[in-house]
């Protein structure tokens, strides 16, 4: 067997593993907002408080994202038995959101301690392992780093830039990390 087909082969069960993730992972999403709408007895006078996504290490945090870049929830977790890093957000203001779905603007996942710049791959028959259709509010959005070398490991804090955007302090999470309901 010629390496090219080998490589084609490895390329192609990544992808298949990426798709499986992203479909596992919006299943839950689904099944977790059908939970969220179900009405909630709870006193007027102390709303409940946000949960903080795990990738996020404050609320304060959290806030400024949702006000600065008009995004929520967070994510950086590793996947792809670890060859792949997914950073996912979903979308509160799409005009704010929108230097993160640009095309032209380069993603990058820098990990803080070694320095290390992580890429997007781009698959030949697939693209890049990216979604770069026009924002829209309450959608969640992803793009997935190659972590060929497995440096960036759960736990490790990474910053993420895209154009203008930056997100510091991230903290990546493990695969079988879900969010509690």
């Amino acid at each position: 067997m010629s390496s090219n087909t080998t490589k084609y082969r490895k390329i192609m069960l990544l992808a298949g593993l990426l798709v499986s993730s992203i479909c596992i992972s919006c299943a839950l999403t689904q099944a977790a907002q059908g939970r969220d709408q179900q009405p909630v007895a709870t006193p007027a006078a102390s709303p409940a408080p946000k949960v903080v996504p795990s990738s996020v290490l404050s609320q304060r945090q959290a806030e400024y994202y949702r006000r600065r870049w008009g995004i929520d929830d967070v994510v950086v977790r590793e996947t792809a038995s670890g060859s792949l890093i997914r950073f996912s957000y979903r979308v509160v203001d799409a005009d704010k959101a929108k230097i993160l779905n640009d095309k032209k603007a380069i993603p990058y996942l820098i990990d803080e301690k070694d320095g290390l710049a992580l890429q997007i791959p781009e698959l030949e028959q697939v693209g890049q392992l990216r979604q770069v259709a026009t924002p829209e509010n309450g959608r969640e959005y992803w793009m997935a780093f190659s972590n060929k070398s497995r440096q960036v490991k759960p736990g490790s804090h990474v910053t993420v830039m895209i154009g203008t955007f930056r997100a510091e302090g991230l903290v990546v999470a493990g695969q079988s990390t879900f969010p509690s309901p």
